[in-house]
């Protein structure tokens, strides 16, 4: 747990699994466990429903006169077009229109949001946007986020919430779960519908034991952090710094991506001005240096982070390859340019393991292309 500074009340069952805690944003995260398989768990979340802990997730609480404002300089959405109980995705730029975070805003009251991010600068651009005003920032480690995803999380949730079937996607609620008090929020990162449980510190390991001794039943089982990466691949989420220029840096500039490129620009709320790096935002649309692309592969054999050739010439790279025993299928999320992307075009995948690797440049997602299942009302 080299450089953690935040803790998770579920270290002791993470350990249990046989996770290391790799660091994660400052928290000890169960990246991997040592028992269990993670494509079970993959397939668990695609056909049952997995539990994972996601606290690393950083929360702050913004509450004020000026919390709207805030969140209006901080991000790309419009927070007045967020009603209390519903959330959107958003994300934040820096001067120069380059992204820095994504997070999801909840709205909790007329002058109250939360704001869940990642590990980019979504803390400090929030401060930063609320110095002078009559606001209140608090980030919040105390609160934990247990994620339960898959098609079954619904059936087992309304067992214990009376409800849950009627919340919308984005949607969340104040609940009682086991006799705690949590927040329950029809979010999460897997492309299926799932759920993420707000709760307190002290009552975030009673939550895990008991979905996971009730559920196991139905095939509920605990999910290791990378399964998401298996998840993430299909569905499009893009995950900072890992599909990002931090990781895979330009060859004469520095790091930093337009939405445009990362096909985020959709999270800009429509006409929006005034938010930190728009103008540059705006000034970047067709200028893009390259593309977030799915790639599908031939064969069964699974890349790393490998360089992408075309003609003998390195175009690109991949981000976030997976095999789905599902779908049966090899595909991966790409950095490719922009007349390659996303069209069909076919390419060599250099793998220092595998070899050369045939694929073509495919649109993104791969599963669940209309996002029914994310977003089913029955």
């Amino acid at each position: 747990m080299t450089n953690s500074w935040r803790f998770s009340a579920l270290m002791d069952r993470h350990r249990a699994l046989g996770s290391n805690l790799e660091d994660w944003s400052g928290m000890g995260t169960a990246w991997s466990y040592s028992k269990g398989d993670a494509n079970a768990e993959y397939m668990a979340i695609r056909t049952k429903a997995g539990l994972m802990d996601v606290s690393g997730l950083k929360k702050v609480h913004i509450t004020g006169h000026a919390a709207s404002h805030v969140i209006d300089r901080a991000t790309t959405r419009d927070p007045e077009k967020i009603a209390p109980g519903k959330s959107l995705y958003a994300c934040m730029l820096n001067d120069a229109g380059k992204f820095i975070d994504d997070c999801i805003i909840y709205r909790m009251g007329p002058n109250s949001y939360t704001v869940v991010h990642g590990s980019g600068q979504g803390h400090e651009q929030l401060t930063m946007a609320a110095t002078g005003r009559d606001v209140s920032i608090r980030f919040d480690d105390n609160l934990h986020d247990l994620s339960l995803q898959g098609p079954l999380a619904v059936t087992y949730l309304e067992k214990h919430i009376p409800g849950v079937r009627a919340l919308p996607y984005m949607g969340h609620m104040p609940a009682m779960l086991f006799g705690k008090p949590i927040t329950l929020s029809r979010t999460g990162y897997t492309g299926e519908r799932g759920y993420e449980i707000f709760c307190r510190g002290q009552d975030a390991v009673e939550i895990w034991d008991r979905i996971l001794e009730e559920g196991a039943s139905m095939g509920i089982i605990p999910c290791r952090f990378t399964t998401l990466d298996m998840l993430r691949a299909e569905s499009y989420l893009l995950f900072f710094p890992f599909d990002n220029s931090e990781m895979y840096p330009f060859e004469n500039e520095g790091p930093g991506d337009t939405l445009w490129e990362l096909g985020l620009d959709w999270t800009v709320t429509k006409g929006k001005t005034g938010f930190r790096g728009a103008e540059e935002h705006y000034r970047l649309q067709g200028k893009e240096r390259f593309k977030i692309s799915g790639l599908k592969f031939e064969g069964k054999k699974v890349p790393g982070n490998a360089p992408i050739y075309k003609d003998g010439k390195k175009i690109g790279v991949v981000t976030q390859p997976m095999y789905s025993p599902l779908n049966d299928w090899v595909v991966a999320i790409a950095r490719m340019p922009v007349e390659y992307a996303n069209n069909g075009t076919e390419v060599e995948v250099r793998c220092g393991t595998h070899g050369p690797l045939k694929a073509v440049s495919h649109s993104l997602p791969f599963y669940d292309v209309e996002k029914k299942r994310r977003t089913a009302k029955d």
